[in-house]
């Protein structure tokens, strides 16, 4: 079948060509019945738009490239939804692609993006040093915005949860359960919120027990290695193990369980982004929750503040408030013995 045009719209509804063309591309006001008439026709005929002429014309493609680390880490489909639904509200797509945690590949994929001609960029980046010289070239041709993570100061703009603050409600939390040598499981490397939530624990922690910081396990973000690590941190026998993201926690439960401790009785375990998985772990994880919908709201919003031809203005670092969902893993632990009452008694 021939492709329905403009001007075939435009003769089945008595309109002009431009008449249509505005009220199927709604860049201008039309009135009522003359805008359902076109409609109309244009439902009638099957017409579609025909967005690679539209893109020649207005030098506007309508799409975001989105560059993730890794999308089998569950936090970032749920991203990828929230980000999916606010671009789609601006009538822009979303062209995923994945870079699986090589800054490398994420090198490659973001070329592959913008030799489509997308309009503007969305990176979760892999590394905060390995990754920035790619970003910092993008930056300079099209919009570019940073999530979760970053490239260091003024490579491009950015939004993310505010890491410390979430590792201080963690630590504030298990000190008012009577918590008092915690350990910690992270990510190595310089990824930034793997460094951020790192550097938060050994500064809070030390107020707990001048020892705690020095209770570090960091590996990556994943369930093998929350296993991994509580055999290398439980003989030092803490009764907390704090994790940098909720894969690390589940897995690091799971061990605990194997060793025969208990969890939260013996030692309490949290995590960080609260995924699905947070809320179906047996003991139930308590966990930092990441604001998604407004870090998806944050980017469409600096992506939409920062016009195109990689205008080297100012770049802007929104940092979110996280929430402490308190669950079952980190239920306070028995009670010191007191020994002046217990010895009144005998």
């Amino acid at each position: 079948m021939a492709e329905v045009t403009l001007k075939d719209v435009a003769l089945a509804s008595g309109c002009s060509i431009a008449t249509v063309s505005r009220v199927l591309a709604g860049t201008r006001p039309v009135g009522a019945e003359t805008a359902r008439t076109v409609r109309e026709a244009a439902e009638r005929l099957g017409y579609r738009p025909n967005h690679v002429a539209r893109a020649l014309r207005s030098r506007s493609t309508g799409t975001v490239g989105l560059v993730l680390p890794q999308i089998t880490n569950p936090f970032f489909p749920t991203l990828v939804r929230e980000l999916e639904h606010a671009l789609h509200a601006e009538g822009r797509a979303v062209l995923l692609a994945d870079c699986d945690d090589d800054p490398v590949t994420e090198a490659a994929r973001i070329a592959a993006l913008l030799s489509r001609r997308v309009d503007a960029l969305l990176l979760i980046p892999v590394d905060e040093l390995r990754s920035r010289e790619a970003v910092a070239a993008a930056a300079a041709q099209v919009p570019l915005v940073l999530l979760d993570r970053g490239c260091g100061h003024g490579v491009a703009d950015s939004v993310a949860v505010d890491n410390a603050a979430g590792m201080a409600l963690v630590l504030e939390h298990l000190a008012a359960t009577g918590r008092r040598r915690p350990c910690f499981i992270g990510a190595a490397g310089t990824a930034s919120a793997a460094v951020e939530r790192h550097a938060a624990y050994e500064a809070g922690a030390a107020a707990l027990d001048p020892e705690a910081p020095g209770r570090s396990a960091l590996g990556d973000f994943s369930v093998e290695w929350g296993r991994a690590a509580v055999d290398r941190l439980w003989p030092s026998r803490p009764d907390a193990v704090i994790c940098a993201n909720d894969l690390i926690a589940a897995g690091a439960s799971q061990r605990l369980r194997q060793l025969g401790a208990d969890v939260p009785g013996e030692v309490a375990v949290t995590g960080f982004d609260d995924i699905p998985l947070a809320g179906l772990a047996d003991p139930a994880l308590t966990t930092v929750r990441q604001p998604v919908g407004e870090l998806a709201a944050e980017a469409a919003r600096l992506l939409a503040r920062r016009p195109a031809g990689g205008d080297p203005g100012p770049r802007r670092t929104v940092r979110l408030a996280p929430e402490l969902v308190v669950r079952a893993s980190s239920a306070p632990g028995p009670q010191p013995l007191d020994r002046t009452r217990s010895a009144s008694k005998v």
